[in-house]
């Protein structure tokens, strides 16, 4: 949600994805980069030692398969 208007607030999605193949810092930036540069995309944070990438984003500008897809882009794999 925009912390000044709060616009997005009614299609605000919160997702947490199991993501393969990541093991560095380089991993994590690559993921986050590709995730935060879709449409809609609030936040967008690795957790390398679990292996997840938690991403909060507008439903109505991006969708849940974009975000897959733009971390596949990236070379890792959802899982």
């Amino acid at each position: 949600m925009c912390k000044s208007c709060g616009c997005h607030g009614s299609n605000l999605e919160k997702q947490v994805l199991q993501v393969e193949g990541m093991s560095c810092g380089h991993c994590k930036n690559a993921v986050e980069k590709a995730v935060r540069g879709l449409p809609g995309v609030m936040a967008a944070e690795v957790d390398l030692a679990a292996s997840t990438l938690a991403v909060e984003f507008d439903a109505a500008k991006s969708s849940l398969a974009t975000v897959k897809q733009a971390v596949d882009e990236a070379g890792y794999r959802v899982i």
